[in-house]
């Protein structure tokens, strides 16, 4: 029987939790391919909104989400130089952006109920109910974020992250990454669907 040594173990763990993170977020990108596919059906009832414009507010956070990713991409090439100052200013600029999207998002949605759309009652429409519960999923997820954001920014400050020894930092990246990906996907679906 061969002996693995520790370098092959914890490089098969590190490729195990990385695969377990890409069959979650596949998981979660299929549960928003489900609600966009029954937006695209429910389009063809004739109550449907077909003049609805998303808020400016949103593509505002879209740019925001956008400059997150970037942010923290930046932080993991700073771990991977050993400057550890840049990437801690990295990090924190992508926690105040994750939560500048999540008002930013908020105050679209102030946009949307001052048009008079509402998720439920007798203002409500099918199409402003579906804009609701989708971008609320994902703020859902955007949450998960922030706690993400707040644990990767915990364990950098704790000096857990080194040039050798990125792999939380990369799972927390990956997750950031994909919700980044997502909102990005249903803002392009919204606004040219």
């Amino acid at each position: 029987m061969e002996i693995m040594s520790l370098e092959e173990h914890s490089n098969r763990v590190a490729k195990a939790k990385k695969i377990m993170i890409l069959f979650a977020s596949i998981s979660m990108f299929m549960m928003f391919a489900g609600l966009t596919s029954a937006y695209i059906v429910s389009a063809s009832r004739p109550d449907w909104l077909k003049e609805f414009s998303l808020p400016s507010a949103f593509t505002a956070s879209t740019v925001i989400i956008f400059l997150s990713s970037v942010t923290v991409h930046l932080s993991k090439s700073a771990v991977k130089k050993d400057k550890r100052k840049i990437a801690s200013l990295l990090l924190m600029t992508t926690l105040c952006l994750g939560c500048i999207f999540i008002g930013v998002q908020l105050y679209g949605f102030n946009e949307i109920i001052a048009d008079g759309y509402f998720f439920t009652g007798p203002e409500s429409t099918v199409t402003t109910s579906f804009l609701y519960v989708i971008t609320m999923a994902h703020l859902a997820h955007i949450f998960a974020g922030i706690i993400v954001l707040l644990v990767l920014n915990f364990n950098h400050f704790k000096g857990k992250y080194r040039p050798t020894k990125l792999l939380g930092m990369e799972l927390g990246i990956m997750f950031w990454h994909f919700v980044d990906m997502v909102w990005i996907f249903l803002y392009l679906f919204f606004s040219y669907f």
